[in-house]
């Protein structure tokens, strides 16, 4: 079916952050059920790996654009479930994944950017953080893990790193994961019932839900003072999986074909080769 952009229902306006007012259930410009949404996202898969291999392709003529997708949300958002089904359509060799942990010792030494810095996507890549530089302001600030001065200097430090990386031909896509609180709840006993998924289960992921305003509040702080006009966030409702996954394959679909990568041009005589194969004598 011929959806309408994406991008403008989820992309969030200038201005004060009020989560509360953002439905988590919502299914952004698509109005069909489950299983119309899952053969959406299946229709979705080869055009968005088409403009992918373009992008791979076009390093090798020196280009040096990326696309780096930043996935921020609560514990069981999603991130996962986006890596597996949406990120999951593309070819894995143009890909970068990176899932940031608690910092080391030797990361904690350093600015908070260091590590970031170090894990962008090469040139052609689709790099994806799963979580982000955003934890530094997030459950930095929940936790109080550093002052209250060094926070608000790196709400700042984080618009200029992404200006710089946006500058050098990054192209910056920024998803919060928006979920209830409810549908978490829900998650994590869904973990507890089965035995297979008891892995995924973190005993302080029910600790945190402890905190869950102070998150909401941080999340609305960090989104309105990083949501700039070069690296604009957007609020994706997750409470409905097959939803966030399929609202994530558009959004990364458009901000691609918007690159408009190409195919490099041969920089050989593809007449001369063609004669050559055909006209091959092999020694036997």
């Amino acid at each position: 079916m011929s959806l309408p952009p994406v991008e403008p229902l989820v992309r969030l306006p200038p201005g004060p952050v009020d989560l509360s007012s953002i439905q988590t259930d919502a299914t952004p410009g698509f109005e069909g059920d489950k299983e119309a949404g899952e053969a959406e996202l299946a229709a979705i898969g080869p055009e968005l790996a088409g403009v992918q291999e373009r992008l791979f392709a076009e390093r090798t003529t020196g280009s040096p654009r990326s696309l780096l997708l930043v996935l921020q949300g609560m514990d069981t958002s999603g991130k996962g479930g986006v890596l597996r089904y949406t990120v999951g359509l593309v070819d894995p060799q143009g890909v970068q994944i990176k899932a940031f942990k608690a910092p080391t010792k030797t990361e904690l030494s350093r600015d908070f950017l260091w590590r970031i810095k170090r894990a962008l996507p090469e040139p052609g890549h689709i790099g994806v953080f799963d979580r982000s530089h955003y934890e530094d302001v997030l459950i930095a600030r929940v936790h109080q893990l550093a002052s209250a001065a060094e926070i608000e200097r790196r709400y700042g430090a984080i618009n200029d790193f992404e200006a710089e990386l946006v500058a050098s031909g990054t192209v910056v896509l920024k998803c919060m994961l928006h979920i209830s609180a409810v549908e978490q709840k829900e998650r994590l006993l869904s973990r507890l019932d089965d035995p297979a998924k008891h892995w995924k289960f973190n005993p302080g992921d029910v600790d945190e839900r402890a905190h869950w305003a102070a998150y909401q509040d941080a999340y609305e702080i960090a989104l309105e003072r990083t949501n700039t006009e070069v690296a604009p966030w957007h609020v994706v409702p997750s409470d409905r999986k097959w939803s966030r996954n399929l609202t994530i394959a558009r959004l990364l679909n458009e901000r691609l074909k918007a690159m408009a990568p190409v195919w490099p041009v041969a920089d050989f005589d593809v007449e001369e080769q063609r004669a050559r194969l055909l006209n091959e004598v092999l020694q036997t």
